[in-house]
């Protein structure tokens, strides 16, 4: 895709309109994962609005792309793009958590059937997607146009069976497996590198024979780039590294780990909003 400034523009403002949706929905539960959200907006509004291969009427449509969040706790990022792509009315966003909906904590796939998995436990995503991923291979071999995408935390890299699942997917060299680590350095505990240090990551997953590449998390032209990039290469799984800054948009919340599983109050979602519509 060529990006004009004309794109571009759009692209922004719904990032923009994301990462409200975030603050609001966060704002009205009480409860929730904000910096994370918040720092894969710009990531989730390229994947929504210009990636996917998708038809939001047609939730089920046989070629779709399909994206696996493993890293489920950022779902409200995931539910904003949902929404404001047209899968679901935008007014739901504000139930998020509550008794009886739709938009629970963590993706449940039974309850909103046009997620491709259910998520929660982390580590895992990456084998679901690389299962997929191999099961089209083996059903489709070349002639399939999908491509599978998994979205997961630098954190959730300290799980084994992420690893498992990364050394067979450079067995089986699936070409339309394109992984996306969200890398803003932080968890639920602190620093990434100071409760398990994950660098060299690139050089790791180059090891385990993964196309490697690094961008800016919030730069489309890179977003665009990178996934493009991962598409034309058909002798191996790609991984998208993607440096981001959790918090993204809000000055108060940017690179705190304290705010990985936090919701703003009522007041400290009023300011937000402020600043992000700045």
């Amino acid at each position: 895709m060529i990006l004009t400034d004309q794109k571009l523009k759009f692209l922004e403002d719904k990032a923009r309109d994301i990462r409200r949706s975030i603050i609001e929905m966060l704002v009205e539960a009480k409860s929730g994962h904000t910096a994370g959200a918040l720092g894969m907006a710009d990531i989730f509004t390229a994947l929504y609005f210009g990636i996917l291969n998708q038809n939001p009427k047609d939730p089920d449509w046989e070629e779709r792309d399909r994206l696996v969040l493993s890293n489920g706790h950022i779902c409200p990022v995931l539910y904003s793009a949902m929404a404001h792509a047209g899968y679901f009315p935008i007014e739901e966003l504000k139930t998020l958590r509550k008794y009886g909906s739709r938009l629970q904590g963590h993706p449940h796939r039974d309850w909103l059937p046009m997620l491709e998995t259910s998520s929660g436990p982390l580590g895992e995503g990456l084998g679901q997607a690389v299962g997929m991923a191999i099961a089209d291979k083996m059903d489709r071999g070349r002639v399939s146009q999908r491509f599978f995408y998994c979205l997961m935390s630098d954190g959730e890299l300290q799980e084994g069976s992420t690893w498992e699942a990364a050394m067979l997917a450079g067995k089986a060299c699936p070409h339309n497996l394109i992984a996306i680590i969200d890398r803003n350095n932080i968890q639920i505990d602190g620093v990434t590198e100071d409760v398990m240090p994950l660098e060299p990551l690139a050089q790791k997953l180059r090891a385990f024979n993964w196309h490697v590449i690094e961008i800016d998390g919030h730069n489309f032209e890179d977003i665009f780039s990178a996934v493009g990039q991962a598409k034309s290469v058909f002798n191996r799984p790609s991984v998208i590294i993607a440096h981001t800054t959790p918090g993204k948009g809000v000055p108060e919340i940017e690179g705190r780990f304290e705010w990985h599983g936090k919701a703003p109050t009522r007041e400290e979602g009023e300011k937000a909003l402020e600043e992000i519509n700045n």
